[in-house]
């Protein structure tokens, strides 16, 4: 499958199948076009069915769609997930300490470990915040964190989501899906389950509420409504969750405790999960002119009688130019060498890493620290002399915005077309689950998958699809695979 410019993580490049790809191997080998592309269409009915459909905001036809769905699901040893998931634990632990520290004493600064003017002038960097704790001192309850592979052995980070991350909700239908139209593949390979997010998140939701709540804390689920492109999933999770969806006319604040509005009067609340940013989430506080969020919700959140998931001011830790300060942040709160690697990375505010950038554009990508989506980035490779020389004008006009990274060979997996199989780069987006009760990686992750051949954007919003992700025992790799023919296959799946 893999052209061996790539690490494909089912076939190498001297053609033999991987171990853990060996079941899926002979299932789409003993599979025609026609019942995959069966399958395909099955799975889109369902997604439709379901209502999963997110927009793109800026497009002329900026419509509601379907995120494209690959029917050949991502496999994973849990030998290899467990050296990645003590990496994502190690990671988001380190970013809490880091987030603590920036808004309290600052000892990351004084020790002369980030420069100062990295942090304090972070347009994420919220002065607000200083000197305010949070309940039980956690600020990043749920986390995404990007990551990517490029070898047997070699994973990367790409990026940390810290303030509002998004995707869990495809990543428990992708499931959903595979389950009722593959039982008899997904049940060959012992699949770690993930369906128990929700419960997991929701524990860590009622572990953080403030210390002054009585009984069964109250949650409720903050989002911007239903013309933000991520609404389907605040609708799903908060229907998942079991808890109220609410917009922030909704709420009210009084007496420094925050409030819902319901058909039986006012009902307090304890935790609040926003899908709101930062800017908006408070007029009194921050933009004056919106509507979104809810004029006091800062008062009530320093008067420690609400508590925000995430906490206001996370961003400055998923900023991208924190980002290559990452393993120095771990060593420095946690004592331990990086367990994940960052890929390396020039700092354009830096002048001789900006010379180098300058004169390698071509073989580079750039992203600007705050951008996200895959919009505002330059992936030189793919770029036009144009492009680069527009690019080459933004950095030398405002090279602080910017960061550079070389080109990742990044792993390929099967993916299916009408007109067959073929390798598609890939990434991975565990979630990192935090609260008093400890920290958690639900096994998996969504899988997203650049469609376009060569690609190395996945994002959804630049074409990208995705994936459903199995983490499997090594075990039954060590035994003769009994593999069931296609016609007794389909005979389960009608």
């Amino acid at each position: 499958m893999g052209d061996g410019r790539y690490f494909d993580e089912m076939t190498l490049a001297g053609g033999k199948v991987r171990p853990v790809y060996s079941k899926i191997a002979r299932w789409l080998g003993a599979t025609s076009t026609e019942h995959l592309a069966s399958r395909r269409a099955q799975a889109e009915l369902l997604f439709r069915r379901m209502g999963i459909t997110f927009a793109v905001y800026g497009e002329k036809d900026a419509g509601e769609r379907l995120i494209p769905f690959d029917i050949i699901p991502r496999i994973m040893l849990r030998s290899e997930w467990a050296r990645l998931e003590a990496g994502l634990l190690q990671r988001v632990k380190a970013l809490n300490c880091f987030l603590k520290d920036v808004y309290g004493a600052q000892e990351i600064i004084k020790a002369g470990k980030i420069p100062a003017d990295l942090i304090l002038k972070n347009s994420e960097f919220r002065p607000e915040m200083v000197g305010r704790p949070v309940p039980h001192d956690i600020y990043v309850q749920i986390a995404g964190i990007d990551v990517v592979r490029t070898g047997e052995d070699d994973f990367y980070v790409l990026e940390d989501n810290v303030r509002t991350p998004s995707g869990v909700s495809y990543m428990l239908e992708n499931r959903e899906v595979m389950m009722r139209l593959m039982p008899d593949l997904f049940a060959e390979h012992r699949v770690a389950p993930v369906e128990n997010y929700p419960d997991v998140l929701l524990a860590a939701l009622r572990s953080v509420a403030p210390l002054g709540s009585s009984g069964q804390s109250t949650i409720a689920l903050l989002t911007p409504g239903r013309f933000n492109s991520a609404y389907y999933e605040h609708s799903f999770l908060a229907d998942k969750l079991g808890v109220e969806l609410v917009e922030g006319r909704d709420l009210f604040v009084e007496d420094d405790k925050l409030y819902m509005r319901t058909t039986q009067g006012a009902k307090k609340i304890d935790v609040l999960y926003r899908r709101i940013d930062d800017n908006f989430i408070d007029p009194e506080v921050f933009n004056p002119d919106s509507v979104l969020g809810v004029p006091g919700l800062m008062r009530a959140y320093h008067a420690g009688n609400v508590t925000l998931a995430n906490a206001v001011g996370t961003g400055v830790a998923d900023d991208k130019a924190i980002y290559t300060y990452v393993p120095e942040i771990i060593e420095f709160y946690l004592g331990e060498k990086a367990i994940l690697k960052n890929v390396p990375t020039w700092r354009c505010r830096e002048p001789e890493a900006l010379r180098h950038v300058l004169a390698n554009l071509p073989d580079l990508v750039v992203k600007e620290v705050n951008g996200s989506g895959g919009y505002g980035m330059l992936v030189g490779p793919r770029a036009t002399k144009a492009q680069i020389e527009t690019f080459a004008a933004k950095l030398t006009k405002d090279p602080n915005n910017f960061i550079a990274q070389p080109t990742l060979a990044l792993s390929t997996t099967p993916t299916f077309f009408d007109t067959g199989i073929a390798p598609r780069h890939v990434d991975l987006r565990p979630f990192v689950l935090t609260g008093t009760n400890g920290v958690r990686v639900v096994p998996g992750g969504l899988t997203r998958v650049a469609l376009i051949e060569n690609s190395l954007v996945v994002n959804s919003s630049q074409g990208g699809g995705t994936k459903d992700t199995w983490i499997v025992d090594d075990s039954i790799f060590d035994a003769p695979a009994a593999f069931q023919s296609q016609s007794q296959s389909q005979s389960q799946l009608a």
